[in-house]
């Protein structure tokens, strides 16, 4: 007797393709630095001072960490796709906007929109990943998509000051502009919904969903512990054009290339999380990769302390900086998202916060003070140490919520 074809087969998990989501990620990364090498022309072409035209930078760093709080807890309600699509449509219109920006108030304000759209595809795309992926295969892709986090970041500089040489600086926010519709276009054919919303809407829901994560000790020390992984770098990536210029005596365009390094740092880490995570397990992975972290950050700092700071010096410094980081980022971030399984969205939206809060601390750490190495060194050095205690914290506080739930 034959068994009929037509038999049931569960429920099919919904598939949302992982070079998307890296595209999505990206068009919100690229658009944080891209302008920095702009900013001298647009100030002189809207007739500004240049610490008024930095804030275009700063807001939209603050609007970066601000609306993943917003899109978490609403993926969670309303349901993933629908939010994406529309913070990629917020970040294409303030992109052309800004684009025919004719005074630096609409400037600003465009820049915190762009910034309120490009970060749905960070706190979005990893609760599909999550959504959609069991542990293992969701850290493998997460690690991917932290290293887009960090690529973006570090190219952004290359590519705004090939764009303003060839045609000015509101050349930047056309082609992001032009990213962000391409970007909807494929979100809107292939993205399915892959949460399962409530339906529900309150702000007595979300503080409630805040509320557990922000009591739970595990969730804060995976959420602080990935910050000061990853987004700590921001300072050294704000302070290496002084470092290499003034302080190494090298050429401004070598940045660029010492930067790729720190990439290529991250690129290794993350490929050896992509390898590892099954036969070591994520909690080593979490610790062996900071760890290393640790060290180099030290490392670096006691160079620059006795005097010995050479350029082979601190890339290698920086580049086992970012090694490590691509190794424990990914962990910590899967593990953070799987503190709550019924809100991941509001879970992701929180560390996203975490994560650009770091950055942002950091990078006004690493400008203070005379000495942009210094200084520099002392910002990753320390938030690693602070990144290790935290992880190990969070492990803690897990292990007990375990052994309550099996005594119990």
């Amino acid at each position: 007797m034959s068994v009929s074809s037509s038999a049931p087969r569960g429920p099919v998990t919904p598939h949302a393709p992982l070079w998307l989501l890296v595209m999505i990620i990206v068009s919100g990364t690229l658009a944080m630095h891209m302008f920095v090498p702009a900013l001298p022309q647009a100030a002189q072409a809207l007739g500004v001072g240049s610490g008024t035209m930095q804030m275009t930078i700063s807001v939209y760093i603050m609007g970066l960490a601000a609306g993943q709080l917003v899109y978490g807890p609403l993926s969670d309600s309303l349901g993933r796709r629908p939010m994406l699509l529309v913070g990629l449509t917020l970040y294409t219109v303030a992109g052309l906007v800004a684009a025919c920006a004719s005074g630096i108030h609409t400037l600003i304000a465009a820049r915190l929109f762009q910034a309120l759209g490009g970060c749905a595809g960070l706190a979005l795309g990893r609760a599909i990943v999550r959504d959609t992926a069991p542990p293992d295969e969701a850290v493998r892709a997460l690690a991917l998509m932290n290293l887009m986090m960090m690529i973006g970041p570090g190219l952004a500089p290359l590519l705004g000051s090939g764009l303003v040489a060839l045609s000015g600086w509101r050349a930047i926010f056309v082609l992001l502009a032009g990213l962000g519709a391409v970007t909807l276009a494929f979100t809107w054919r292939l993205i399915p919904e892959t949460g399962k919303p409530t339906g529900t809407l309150s702000m007595a829901v979300l503080l409630h969903d805040y509320g557990l994560l922000l009591r739970s000790r595990s969730f804060l020390g995976y959420a602080l512990g990935g910050g000061c992984a990853t987004t700590s770098i921001y300072a050294f990536i704000a302070a290496a054009p002084f470092i290499v210029t003034t302080q190494l005596h090298r050429p401004l365009h070598e940045v660029g290339i010492h930067l790729g390094l720190l990439i290529a740092g991250m690129s290794v880490g993350n490929a050896l999380t992509r390898r590892l995570v099954r036969p070591v397990g994520i909690e080593k992975l979490l610790l062996i990769g900071i760890a290393i972290s640790v060290v180099s950050g030290l490392t670096l700092l006691l160079i620059v302390l006795i005097g010995r700071l050479t350029v082979p010096a601190m890339v290698g410094c920086m580049f086992l900086f970012a090694l490590g980081a691509g190794m424990s980022s990914p962990a910590a971030l899967s593990k953070a998202l799987g503190v709550q399984a019924s809100i991941v969205g509001s879970a992701a939206g929180l560390y996203g916060f975490a994560q650009m809060s770091v950055g942002a601390l950091c990078t006004f750490l690493a400008g203070l003070g005379g000495n942009p190495v210094l200084a520099a060194a002392l910002v990753v050095s320390g938030a690693a140490i602070v990144g290790q205690v935290s992880f190990l914290a969070g492990l803690r506080a897990e292990r007990r919520v375990r052994q309550r739930a099996f005594f119990s």
